[in-house]
């Protein structure tokens, strides 16, 4: 028979692992709410079409007219091309990890060199991307930019769709091998077509982070007011916009910073939402 008092004390437990709980959801959603409330309070009255719709004009920066495309088209250049670039070499990683390095010590040393890689710091690669851009001659560029946060991206993805594939059902993978498929065939016909929404979570995660981020880009993809035409010349973004901004004593400049940072919640806003519903449009597909 159990013990009352040890009955008593797994129940006191229980309950103050519960009021835990409580508080660190109120302080998630408290923080997320205190974040969104400031940018909408004090950036909504400040977003107009013409924002929208319009490059920097003469005098922008005192509060005179002009808009951040330059900058919403910037930011979605850099992040869909820096993502491009990544999947093409954090997709190949993550089934050559679940083919052939399960378990292995050189899987395990791959898993922990992405993961000493994710948790560097932006601004460090920044720093290691303004010294490759000088040693392969380039300028402050949207090329430069692209390839930064490529190299930022890579780990995020790589690790990311790793655990997601670490999840196949081990009998969908021994049925593959059993009617004759090799690693490779089983890990590009059955593995990404079983774990596609994950995968794209993955991508989408990763696309998120390098919309958003400033530290790495601010050597290497440069600034302008103008919409970049070439790889080779100097590229906006949201991030660093929000940055100068808020850098000018002009109230109504500061304001526009605020509409900006509003512009680029909304998109990694849209980012996670659909993401989530083409995941879970395409997990009815996956063998559970």
């Amino acid at each position: 028979m159990k013990s009352p008092f040890r009955w008593k004390k797994r129940h006191i437990q229980e309950g103050i692992f519960k009021v835990l709980m409580f508080f660190a959801l109120a302080a998630v959603a408290g923080s997320l709410g205190l974040i969104l409330w400031t940018i909408i309070s004090r950036g909504l009255t400040a977003l107009t079409w013409d924002m929208l719709t319009k490059t920097p004009s003469g005098g922008y920066y005192f509060g005179k007219e002009g808009g951040v495309l330059n900058a919403i088209l910037g930011s979605l250049f850099l992040a869909a091309g820096g993502t491009l670039i990544a999947l093409l070499f954090s997709l190949p990683i993550a089934l050559y990890l679940q083919a052939y390095s399960q378990d292995s010590r050189w899987g395990k040393v791959i898993r922990l060199s992405l993961d000493i890689l994710w948790g560097i710091p932006s601004i460090v690669y920044g720093a290691f991307g303004f010294i490759l851009m000088l040693a392969l001659g380039l300028r402050a560029s949207l090329l430069a930019g692209i390839l930064t946060l490529a190299l930022l991206e890579l780990p995020i993805m790589a690790r990311a769709m790793d655990e997601v594939i670490q999840r196949t059902p081990i009998d969908l993978v021994q049925a593959s091998f059993a009617i004759g498929a090799t690693r490779l065939e089983t890990a590009i016909k059955v593995v990404t077509r079983q774990m596609l929404p994950g995968i794209l979570t993955a991508i989408m995660l990763a696309f998120g982070r390098g919309i958003g981020d400033a530290a790495s880009v601010l050597f290497t993809a440069g600034y302008t007011d103008r919409i970049p035409t070439s790889l080779l010349q100097p590229v906006a973004s949201l991030p660093l916009a929000i940055f100068f901004q808020l850098g000018t004593p002009y109230p109504e400049v500061q304001q526009r910073a605020y509409a900006s940072a509003l512009i680029l919640t909304i998109f990694v806003l849209i980012i996670s939402l659909g993401s989530r519903w083409q995941a879970a449009r395409m997990g009815r597909y996956v063998v559970k």
